[in-house]
């Protein structure tokens, strides 16, 4: 069984989970800029977790292609705050932070969140793996070459899957040395892969299950549905189903999405369909 521990919350990821998406960023490739006050914040929030969400992934950084490279302290003064906002007004919401740097980790765990997302599987950091040991909370490490910066001029590999394999071998070995329980695969789609490439590990999604850790896929209106299709990320919402439906049947425990009701009915039909 799939499980991982949130607050001293058994989380059973058997039956796959819905992560809804806060940017508070404003330069995110769909939402950015979207949610400004405190009220816009909460009833998004509660709109998410009112529709199904298991936890709320919240970041403060953006990670699309070429985004703005922002401070430290920067990150934090859009994050913490909220972060303390939300919880208070829901205390039992299980809090995701999407973050590569240890210190704005460390203060999100104190703040209150349960679980760190790292774009960059502690590659942007080198004291984040040591203090994932130390907070003992979920770790989610995604595949990615280079920094946001420069992920899309990193796209050759000898073996794609083969290579992402490996890297996650290497990282889980030094996690679980450091004496990690959680942690939490995510693919990467959209970092450090052309478009043939997303589709791809796509359509080689299950071969990732024989490491037997929870997989987080994140799809939800990315370019390589929208560019495809030609078609803009507001348009995009269709596609994202139909991808989610592709990584659920291949095993996917987490699907990371904008819109958290059409991932639960996709979820509800997919489960459905095995019996």
């Amino acid at each position: 069984m799939k499980q991982i521990n949130c607050k001293g919350k058994l989380v059973d990821l058997s039956s796959p989970k819905v992560m809804g998406i806060l940017n508070l960023t404003p330069d995110s490739f769909y939402d950015g800029g979207k949610f400004k006050t405190e009220n816009d914040i909460l009833k998004q929030v509660e709109l998410m977790l009112f529709e199904g969400a298991t936890f709320i992934d919240i970041g403060a950084y953006s990670s699309r292609p070429s985004a703005k490279h922002i401070s430290q302290e920067e990150e934090l003064a859009r994050l913490i705050p909220v972060l303390k906002i939300i919880i208070n007004h829901f205390p039992e919401i299980l809090i995701s932070v999407d973050t590569f740097r240890s210190e704005v980790a460390k203060q999100s765990i104190k703040a209150g969140a349960c679980m760190i997302n790292d774009i960059s599987a502690g590659s942007m950091d080198d004291k984040m793996f040591a203090t994932i040991a130390k907070l003992q909370v979920p770790y989610v490490i995604m595949h990615m070459v280079g920094t946001p910066q420069n992920m899309q001029h990193n796209t050759h590999y000898k073996d794609l899957v083969q290579d992402i394999i490996f890297y996650f071998s290497e990282k889980i070995f030094e996690l679980r040395k450091l004496g990690v329980n959680d942690i939490i695969l995510d693919i990467g789609f959209g970092f450090s892969k052309t478009l043939d490439q997303n589709y791809e590990l796509l359509s080689k999604l299950e071969l990732f299950n024989f490491m037997d850790l929870p997989i987080l896929t994140g799809l939800s209106r990315k370019s390589m549905l929208f560019k495809l299709l030609d078609i803009k990320p507001e348009e995009a919402l269709n596609a994202t189903s139909v991808a989610n439906t592709l990584a659920l049947q291949k095993g996917s425990n987490i699907i990371r999405v904008h819109d958290v009701k059409e991932a639960m009915e996709t979820i509800t039909i997919v489960q459905k369909s095995k019996y």
